[in-house]
C-alpha cells in the first residue's frame, strides 16, 4: 500500500478507504511498527556525520512550546549530535521553523551536506525536512487531513516516527501533551499515543522515552513566534519562566541518560543546568543561528504592546458581570487553548492554511496563570499587535478563552508521568 501510494499506482480512494479502516479497527503494535518501517523506507535517511550518539526530541504541539529552541543547542554541549527536523505551524500550534524565521536570513532548507557539516562543527541543527525524507508521510498526511482520519493513533505514530527515525537516531524523547491547548485533550488519549510511540521506537531499536505533560495553559508566558524566541533566550541566559526551563531540562536529561552520557536522568539534569548557568548553551544557540544564515539578536523586536485588564475582558463576556463593580478577588480558573490559539491566528501570528503569511512580531504574554488571584484592575494579558482592527477582532476570542471563579485550586502538575 505504501509503495503504491508513493508510486501513484494505487488510487487515492483505495488509500482513503484503507486509512479509514485503520482508524475504525485500529492497529496492533506490530502493525504500527511495520507501517512506520515502510514509510521510513519510502525515502532516504541522514547518513552519519560523526561517531557521536544521535538524539532528538519531538513534541505533539501546544501553545507556547518553545522547548526545541533551548533543548537542541543545550544537548549539543554534551558530545551528542542533535539533527532536528522540524515543521511549520498550522492552526493553533506554532511551528519551530516559524519561530526561528523571526531571525532575518535564517535558513530552514539546509541540504543534507549542510546538515552533515553543521553536525560536525557544532553538533546540532534545526531545519525542515527534504522531499526525499519519508515522502509517503507527506502524501498520506495530506490525504488524512481531508478524509477525517487524522485522529488515528497508528497513523499519528507512523507519521511522527517515520520522520524522526529518518535522522538515524540512537535515542528519542517525546513530549506528549494533553489539555485544552493540545491535540490530545485527555490524559487517557495522551497515554495511548505515548504507549504507541514508545512501543514503535522499541521495535525500531531506538531508545524511546515519553513524558506526558500538561497543556491546560500555555507553556511559560509567551505565545507567538518572536515572543517565544525571546523567552527561549531568557531561559538560555539562566532566567525565563520555571515551567519552560524545568520541562526542557527533564526532557534533555531523559535522552542523555538513554545514550549513557550520564548514568541517571537526575545526574544528567544537574549537568544540563550547569550548561545554562555558565553560558555554554547560549553560545551554541548563537552559533546555530549564525551558521544557518540568521542575524542573531539578544532580543527580537515585537509589535506594539497592549495590556488588557480583567475589567476590559469582562466587557467581552456578556454573561459575566462583576458584583456591584467592586474589585472582589477572583482566580483564573481555566484557559481554552483552542480559542486562545485562534485569537493569535486572528492577530496574524498563525496560519489558517499552509502558505499563509504570518507576522512574526505578533503574540501574547500571559500575565497570570491558572489559580492566580486577580481583581478588576489586574493586568491579565499583554497583546503584541500593530493592527487596531485585528486587536478588536481578537479580544472577544481572548475574553472567551479565560474563565474566572471565586474559589482557589491547585493547578495541574507540569509532568503527569514518564513512559519508556
Amino acid at each position: 500500500m505504501i509503495n503504491g501510494l508513493v508510486a501513484d499506482s494505487i488510487p487515492l480512494y483505495q488509500i482513503s478507504a484503507w486509512s479509514m479502516a485503520i482508524l475504525c479497527r485500529g492497529f496492533t503494535q506490530a502493525e504500527t511498527a511495520f507501517l512506520t518501517d515502510c514509510m521510513l523506507a519510502s525515502g532516504s535517511t541522514l547518513p552519519r556525520a560523526t561517531d557521536r550518539p544521535r538524539v532528538d526530541k519531538h513534541s505533539t504541539g501546544g501553545l507556547g512550546d518553545k522547548v526545541s529552541l533551548v533543548l537542541a543547542p543545550m544537548l549539543a554541549c554534551f558530545d551528542v549530535d542533535v539533527p532536528m527536523l522540524s515543521g511549520r505551524g498550522l492552526g493553533i500550534t506554532g511551528g519551530t521553523l516559524d519561530k526561528l524565521e523571526s531571525y532575518t536570513g535564517f535558513r530552514c532548507d539546509l541540504t543534507i551536506d549542510e546538515m552533515q557539516n553543521q553536525l560536525r562543527q557544532i553538533g546540532c541543527f534545526i531545519t525542515g525536512t527534504t522531499p526525499k525524507i519519508a515522502p509517503a508521510d507527506r502524501k498520506l498526511y495530506a490525504l488524512r487531513d481531508v478524509t477525517g482520519t487524522v485522529p488515528s493513533v497508528a497513523l499519528i505514530t507512523a507519521s511522527i516516527m517515520s520522520k524522526k527515525l529518518a535522522a538515524a537516531l540512537d535515542a528519542l524523547v517525546l513530549d506528549v501533551k494533553c489539555g485544552s491547548g493540545a491535540f490530545m485533550q485527555s490524559f487517557s488519549e495522551a497515554r495511548k499515543l505515548a504507549e504507541s510511540l514508545c512501543a514503535t521506537g522499541k521495535r525500531m531499536q531506538v531508545a524511546t522515552t515519553a513524558l506526558i505533560t500538561d497543556m491546560s495553559q500555555p507553556l511559560g508566558d509567551m505565545v507567538g513566534n518572536a515572543c517565544e524566541v525571546n523567552e527561549a533566550l531568557s531561559v538560555l541566559a539562566g532566567g525565563g519562566p520555571t515551567p519552560v526551563r524545568e520541562l526542557t531540562l527533564r526532557l534533555s536529561a531523559e535522552v542523555l541518560s538513554s545514550v549513557a552520557r550520564f548514568p541517571t536522568p537526575e545526574e544528567a539534569y544537574s549537568n544540563l543546568s550547569s550548561a545554562i548557568g555558565d553560558g555554554r548553551a547560549l553560545r551554541r544557540y548563537q552559533e546555530m543561528i549564525e551558521m544557518q544564515g540568521g542575524r542573531f539578536h539578544e532580543q527580537l523586536d515585537l509589535a506594539r504592546s497592549h495590556t488588557i485588564d480583567l475589567r476590559t475582558l469582562l466587557k467581552y463576556q456578556p454573561n459575566t458581570q462583576p458584583s456591584h463593580g467592586t474589585a472582589a478577588t477572583q482566580y483564573l480558573h481555566s484557559i481554552d487553548g483552542q480559542q486562545l490559539g485562534t485569537a493569535i491566528v486572528q492577530l496574524g501570528g498563525g496560519r489558517r492554511k499552509l502558505g499563509d503569511v504570518i507576522d512574526h512580531r505578533v503574540g501574547l504574554e500571559m500575565l497570570v496563570h491558572l489559580s492566580d488571584s486577580v481583581d478588576l484592575s489586574s493586568p491579565i494579558i499583554r497583546v503584541f499587535c500593530d493592527s487596531s482592527s485585528s486587536l478588536e477582532a481578537a479580544l472577544p476570542l481572548i475574553a472567551g478563552a479565560l474563565t474566572f471563579s471565586e474559589t482557589t485550586f491547585s493547578p495541574p502538575e507540569l509532568v503527569f508521568t514518564t513512559l519508556s
